[in-house]
């Protein structure tokens, strides 16, 4: 069953409903709300709202880790919460949607950066021993974006939300031609809703200094998560694109964030689309021109990774999704043929 957020607030001064938003008795009866927090602004808006309500108690996130996860589902568990706000970046949401699925209990998603859709969707990406893998959560039940706070986050986590949605054009792309040439069954409405959220975003006029982009943004985010609780999975929002980044992340961690690897995914994926199927090329130059416009990497050495390291990426990239089936399944390039894509890319788009 689809489980879509009751409750989704994006503008200035959003924080300040948050009491009155916990309140509703589809979230907590009692008030016993448990607030989860990462660094930065996290403690500030929780002393915030911390007056709004009765009985609760903050606990502090120590990264996006799985162990930090389940530590914090212990303690939920133990102090019989009825709900638990996570507020901070997407690590914190991630962890305290794991946390939340681990204890039964309903989540409430206060986000203070726009850097991918994990603010909103059914999936947490999380560290552990053997680098980060995704895991299927229950959906956030209530959604707040406060602007005032998002535009006091660094800009550069800010505008890697902007990769992440576009890169959404990528993986319905992906899905389609799964669905071509192995039969994978599509869910209509889950593509629309994601290749909705991507439209909106490209075509929206100004920067991440406006309001009225920043909005788009968010909902952008909101979008993708709730096509991927449509789907039932990550499909309409992660494919060839989303492989790539994975990749990266656990060849070379540390090599730029989510949002701007995606972007880059979307973009070589579409490269090999023009240069292997004849098509694509148009949708390409678009992406390419909303990276540069909205001052995102483009190029695998935008981020510090060479030719050979980006090849590497992507040739280890289908084994992050095992059983996905996108552009780089589909073409099965070997080691070379794979280098002169990337040598090509680098090429044709590099300034």
């Amino acid at each position: 069953m689809l489980n879509a957020p009751l409750s989704i607030d994006v503008r200035r001064g959003a924080v300040a409903g948050l009491g009155e938003l916990l309140a509703d008795r589809r979230i907590a009866t009692e008030g016993r709300v448990a607030i989860a927090v990462g660094p930065g602004q996290g403690d500030q808006i929780a002393e915030h709202v911390r007056p709004s309500l009765s009985a609760c108690e903050v606990f502090h996130v120590d990264g996006g880790t799985v162990d930090a996860a389940v530590s914090l589902g212990s303690k939920l568990r133990a102090g019989s919460y009825e709900a638990v706000v996570g507020i901070g970046g997407g690590r914190t949401i991630d962890a305290t949607k794991y946390a939340a699925t681990l204890s039964g209990i309903p989540m409430v998603s206060v986000a203070t950066n726009l850097s991918h859709d994990g603010i909103c969707s059914p999936v947490a990406s999380l560290t552990h021993e053997k680098g980060k893998g995704s895991f299927g959560v229950v959906m956030p039940l209530a959604m707040v974006v406060d602007l005032d706070y998002v535009r006091a986050a660094p800009p550069r986590l800010v505008r890697a939300g902007i990769g992440d949605v576009v890169s959404n054009f990528s993986a319905v792309d992906d899905w389609l031609l799964a669905a071509d040439a192995v039969g994978e069954r599509v869910d209509r409405m889950a593509l629309t809703v994601a290749r909705t959220a991507a439209e909106a975003l490209l075509h929206q006029p100004g920067t991440i200094e406006s309001d009225g982009f920043l909005t788009v943004l968010a909902e952008g985010l909101v979008l993708s998560g709730m096509a991927m609780a449509f789907a039932g999975d990550s499909r309409p929002a992660s494919g060839g694109d989303h492989e790539i980044l994975h990749a990266i992340d656990q060849l070379y961690p540390g090599t730029g964030n989510h949002g701007e690897l995606a972007g880059i995914g979307a973009a070589f994926c579409y490269h090999l689309r023009a240069t292997h199927l004849g098509e694509g090329a148009e949708r390409l130059e678009q992406i390419l021109h909303c990276l540069e416009r909205h001052g995102l990497p483009r190029l695998p050495g935008d981020v510090g990774l060479s030719v050979e390291q980006f090849t590497q990426a992507v040739l280890f990239a289908p084994q992050t999704r095992p059983g996905r089936y996108t552009i780089l399944e589909h073409l099965g390039l070997a080691e070379d043929a794979t280098r002169k894509a990337v040598e090509e890319y680098v090429r044709a788009h590099g300034d």
